[in-house]
Parts: C-alpha cells; structure tokens; sequence
C-alpha cells in the first residue's frame, strides 16, 4: 500500500485554512483520484494563537516557514504566505533543494524568481506547481503547460483582476465614477484599503508575464510588460463604448509579433459580441488563439479563498499521483530570451475622445493632423452635452466632446498626431485614447 503524501502548509490565512478544510473533507475522493491518500502533517503562520474555522487537532505545528520547508517528515511544501521575497522564498527554495515538491499560490514570487526557482525543481525532482497564482479555479496553467502542448499559441489576454473588472461592470452598468466604484469595491473587500496595486495594473502584469512565458516558451520578463490602470476610465467612455458596440475591459495581452513577443496591459475595448465581453462583475477570464484551433475562452472565479484553495489542492493531487511537468513547459535551459517588442510599434485601432474647442478650423486642424500620420479614421462623432448654448459668435465656446475610432494604425503614429494637435491649441486638457482588441 502506498504511504499517503505527507503535506506541510506556510500560511493559514482564508486560502490556507480552506486547503487543510479541503482535504479533510475530500480525503476518501482524494485518495481514490491520486491512488494514495493525502494528509496535512504541518503548518505554520504567524499566530498560532488565533482562532481558525478549522480542525488542526494532531497536525503539528512548525516554528517558522523556513523550518518547516526543512521537515524530513513531509513531502510537499505547500507555501500561502504570499510576497515575492522573504519568508516565502528561502522556504520554497529550501523545499526544493531538499527534493521535495512545492505548492504555491504566490504569483509575485512566480513572477519574480520562477525561473530560478523551477531550476532548482529540475535539479532535484521536485514539482513546483502555481496553478493558483493565476486565475485562481481557471485553469490556465494546465491548459497551457499540457492541455495545449503540442498547438502554437498565437495570442493569449484576458481579464486577470476581479476588483478592475468589477468597478469597470458597475461603471458601465449604472453610469457611476471610477471613484464612487473604488470605494463600493473597498467596502464590499473587492479591494484593498491601498488599491493601487490592482487598479494600476501590476497584479494583471505579473499574471500576464506568468502565462506569457507558458504560452511562448519565453523567460519571465515582467519588466517588459507595458503597464497602465483603469483610473482615467470615464463614463462616458463606457457609454460611448455601448454606443459603438464595445465594452472597455482591463486586459492583459501577450501576443507573438514580428518584433518579439509584446506584452501589454491597459483598458482596452473588446466588441460586445465577443466572449470575454459578457464577462462582468469579478469574474476572471483568459482566451487563448493557437493554429488551427477556434479561440479558447476560460472562464471562473479569479479569487477568494475557496476557487483559490481547490487550485492549490488540484496542484498536490497532482504530486501525489507522480506528475512532475516542467513548471514552464519545457526546461529552463530551453526557455528563450524574451524580445521586448516596443509600444511604440503596436499596431491596431483606436479610441481617441478630444475635448476640442468649438471653434471654426478645429475640425480641420484635428483632421490634417490625424492625416499627417497616415491616420484613417472609421467613424467621428461629435457630441453637444446638455445645455449646451452656441458661443462661437463670440470666441468663448465651451469644448465639445468628439470622438474618434481609427483603423489599424501605430502607437507611435497617434501618439504624435495628438501631441501635434495639443500644440494646436485646438482641445482642452489630455486626449482620451483606449486601443481596440479586436477578435
């Protein structure tokens, strides 16, 4: 009979305690999936004293993270402490050194040191399983690392930041400011007292930077990952969306170009008829576009502890049935150098919103400047808001909104056309652009 796969948990926060609830609860189905049993030997955190909604009666209790990495007595390491640095990574690495398999969720230490990390895997005949680092329950990583191993995946995005997507649905759905939508999403712990993190954009690029390297077979490289947020997001811009039959979602995009792999994360509109458009609220998703195959769309919960916790417990039936993947798909001495293909030369349409002033030749001035780039544009809609009164005879006309969608063109091409028109003096404040993914 096979000896059950001994496991030890750093962190025992909502995931931590929901994974030691997780395998008791299904240790008989666990034991007949994995053909052995599964048992919770040890943990540590940081309080020992405080209360959990969890049994630990007869699992002993490690004195830090580092000794508990260290135990002869388990086989797995299972680490839920979370940051890309210490304690997290000399427990981890100190598990992996000593041959045994690692469990994480942590996608900043992925993002951070995964490279280094897996070698120390490879080396050694461990496991590093990080399912849960991205997209919590979707499994992306399997999908890529296996599921799509022998197709050629062209382009993978998605929606990888519940609190973004969330105050992006309720911006659209009842007209309300990235603002008031911010502080629902803190009150509701969507988001965090200090949000930047994820309304900046970051927490999609280390995600993104994760699958990147599994869908391209490239070096994690987060540093070439081009980052901007949601907090320029207007409603009108969401209602113009509606209008043109697009939604604004925060996506992160990786795609295989001519000049290297490009990496992005921004707002983005995505026509309404797409899959990831109907995607609302906090839910996560990922599309994946590969030869010969139609799109695959994956779609769950992004986070929480319980989708959180059954990734990280599918990731130790995994070593308990023997699978030992490459944590990036192939070895580490075979991942390429990761080519930063520039922003400047994306290439795709564009939403541009101009504050123009209503002012004979302004139309003009836009137009020549827009022309001057080899710019094309599909539509322009100029919008009067409400008690608007026509002040022209006067030279003191109020800014009108006029928005722009442009064929495919370069970044490089909008961005000097709009700094030509501001020079103008032809609009107020800063132009509104948001790139179009188009399906």
């Amino acid at each position: 009979m096979v000896a059950p796969l001994k496991v030890g948990i750093a962190g025992l926060g909502t995931v931590g305690a929901e994974v030691v609830r997780l395998i008791e609860a299904q240790g008989r189905a666990l034991s007949a999936r994995c053909g052995r049993g599964v048992a919770v030997v040890a943990v540590t955190a940081r309080s020992k004293a405080k209360k959990r909604k969890v049994n630990l009666r007869g699992i002993a209790w490690a004195k830090n993270a580092l000794d508990l990495a260290n135990d002869p007595g388990i086989d797995c390491f299972v680490e839920l402490i979370g940051g890309s640095g210490e304690p997290a990574l000399s427990a981890v690495e100190a598990a992996l050194k000593s041959g045994k398999s690692v469990v994480t969720a942590n996608k900043a230490l992925i993002a951070r040191h995964g490279l280094r990390l897996a070698k120390w895997a490879e080396n050694n005949g461990g496991a590093l399983n990080f399912e849960a680092a991205v997209g919590a329950a979707i499994p992306v990583i399997k999908t890529l690392r296996e599921g799509l191993a022998g197709t050629d995946v062209t382009r993978v995005y998605g929606i990888l930041n519940g609190t973004c997507n969330y105050i992006l649905s309720r911006m659209e759905q009842e007209g309300l400011s990235f603002a008031a939508c911010l502080k629902d999403a803190q009150r509701l712990g969507y988001a965090e007292a200090d949000p930047s993190f994820d309304v900046d954009g970051h927490d999609t690029a280390q995600k993104l930077a994760i699958i990147s390297s599994l869908a391209f077979g490239s070096k994690i490289a987060q540093g070439a990952v081009y980052v901007e947020g949601i907090s320029s997001i207007r409603p009108e811009d969401l209602r113009a969306a509606a209008e043109l039959g697009y939604r604004v979602k925060l996506l992160g995009v990786a795609v295989r170009t001519g000049k290297g792999i490009e990496q992005r994360v921004h707002p983005t509109m995505v026509p309404r008829s797409s899959s990831i458009a109907q995607v609302m609220g906090v839910t996560n998703a990922v599309t994946i576009d590969g030869e010969g195959i139609s799109p695959i769309t994956l779609v769950g919960p992004g986070a929480g502890g319980a989708a959180t916790a059954s990734a990280v417990v599918a990731d130790i039936a995994d070593v308990a049935r023997g699978i030992r993947a490459k944590p990036f798909g192939r070895p580490v001495a075979r991942l390429r150098a990761t080519k930063k293909a520039p922003m400047e030369r994306h290439e795709g349409g564009y939403y541009i919103r101009l504050m123009a002033r209503d002012l004979p030749g302004t139309a003009a001035a836009i137009a020549t400047r827009l022309a001057e780039q080899n710019i094309s544009i599909e539509s322009i809609v100029q919008r009067h808001p409400e008690g608007y009164v026509d002040t022209r005879t006067t030279g003191k006309a109020s800014p009108v909104p006029v928005i722009l969608i442009t064929y495919a063109t370069s970044e490089d091409a909008v961005s000097r056309a709009l700094k030509a028109v501001q020079h103008d003096k032809v609009i107020s404040g800063r132009p509104q652009v948001i790139r179009i993914e188009k399906n």
